[in-house]
């Protein structure tokens, strides 16, 4: 009996896990260069609410399970504010498991984890997000002013601690500009 229940468990898992979805047929990208990520809010693994940080310079989206393993993976060995140190906020794609299986094994699991992780946990929300995506990989977004201007894909723990400790020149003036262009914006509406 216990095999049953086991082997039902992995076939909803697996089942319910797959990155082929057609509600992402009749939606407009969101992860394009020169779009917008402004009106990007989603809760994290605790139900807080988040925007985007005013001084965000890179978003990191994992799709699938493999991408979101080597992000977590990598983020949990860290300090608690790792991300947050190099202005990078983190979104993992949750919603195409089944519901009872989120609930139960991924929200649970995810609550361990000492940084922050941002859900997109409905699969018409995460659809716009992963139309023209290649969600095997882990994508790493770069942002000014919470407009899109690279896009990238990587795969390796190694290039992820790369693009995270970015040291260029941009790494340290995009979020200082960010943190003006918010306060610009927020005191001009």
């Amino acid at each position: 009996m216990k095999n049953i229940i086991i082997g039902l468990l992995a076939t909803f898992l697996l089942l319910g896990c797959s990155s082929k979805s057609d509600e992402n047929k009749n939606v407009e990208p969101k992860l394009v260069v020169s779009k917008s990520l402004a009106d990007l809010k989603l809760k994290d693994q605790f139900e807080k609410p988040h925007t985007l940080n005013a001084d965000t310079y890179k978003v990191i989206f994992a799709f699938d399970k493999e991408p979101a393993h080597t992000c977590n993976d990598f983020f949990n060995t860290q300090k608690p504010n790792y991300l947050q140190e190099h202005h990078v906020q983190f979104v993992a794609d949750v919603s195409a498991a089944p519901s009872i299986i989120r609930s139960l094994f991924i929200l649970p699991g995810l609550k361990d984890f000492k940084h922050i992780v941002l859900l997109l946990d409905d699969k018409k929300v995460a659809a716009p997000y992963r139309k023209g995506i290649d969600t095997t990989k882990i994508v790493v977004v770069t942002l000014l002013n919470k407009k899109i201007t690279d896009i990238k894909t990587i795969s390796t723990t190694e290039q992820l601690k790369k693009a995270v400790e970015d040291d260029s020149a941009m790494s340290y003036i995009a979020p200082v500009i960010n943190k003006v262009m918010d306060s610009v914006d927020n005191a001009t509406k």
